[in-house]
């Protein structure tokens, strides 16, 4: 009788996640090109054969640390969107974890948009990157919908056009954050704001009714 292979049992898949969370700091601080399993294990407590028995190559260990740093990401909103009940204080929450999240993980977001580029050229990257960045659209999606509750109005954009607007705003605060510039989460606050009110209006705030005289 032929013994059928068994696929790989949570231990496995438990010590992959390990390794690949021990492997983003060094991954976030060298970036794509720079980056190799021998690299990694010399910045780790890892040997490269540890590494190279869990992971095939450098990508699949990329992929890897990406997709569970990006699986805690997408949900960095969903607290701040259940919590609030008023636009206003939900532009001002939303406004400044862009900010928090920009600041305090600046190396990370680093690594994605390296990762991203890199799927121009490398197609083993390309699915994965594609799934993630999807992902990251339904995030900013979750909180416009919340923003269009609130201000009982339509977004007026697609969920596509909405992530690009707000990446492409994330992405411009990262470079200028990266190279100095005092302003740079002082702006992606206020241009957060703005976008939001340009894609969802303000609610309009009802007129006083004039008292009735007796």
């Amino acid at each position: 009788m032929v013994a059928i292979p068994k696929p790989r049992d949570d231990k496995y898949n438990e010590r992959r996640a390990e390794l690949g969370e021990a492997a983003l700091q060094t991954l976030a601080s060298l970036g794509y090109a720079r980056t190799s399993l021998r690299e990694i294990a010399q910045n780790s407590s890892y040997s490269h054969g540890v590494l190279h028995y869990y992971f095939s190559d450098k990508v699949d260990l990329i992929l890897c640390s990406v997709r569970q740093y990006k699986a805690v990401c997408v949900t960095r909103y969903d607290q701040v969107t259940a919590e609030t009940q008023d636009y206003a204080q939900l532009l001002q929450r939303f406004g400044d974890k862009m900010v928090e999240t920009l600041r305090d993980e600046t190396s990370m977001h680093r690594l994605w948009y390296d990762l991203r580029s890199q799927a121009m050229f490398e197609e083993a990257l390309r699915a994965d990157v594609f799934e993630i960045d999807k992902s990251l659209e339904l995030m900013i999606w979750r909180v416009l919908s919340r923003f269009s509750e609130l201000a009982d109005t339509p977004v007026k954009v697609s969920s596509e056009v909405a992530y690009a607007l707000f990446d492409g705003l994330f992405q411009h605060a990262l470079q200028k954050y990266l190279v100095g510039d005092a302003n740079a989460l002082d702006e992606l606050r206020e241009n957060t704001e703005m976008l939001v009110k340009q894609l969802i209006a303000e609610p309009a705030i009802a007129p006083k009714r004039a008292k009735k005289k007796a």
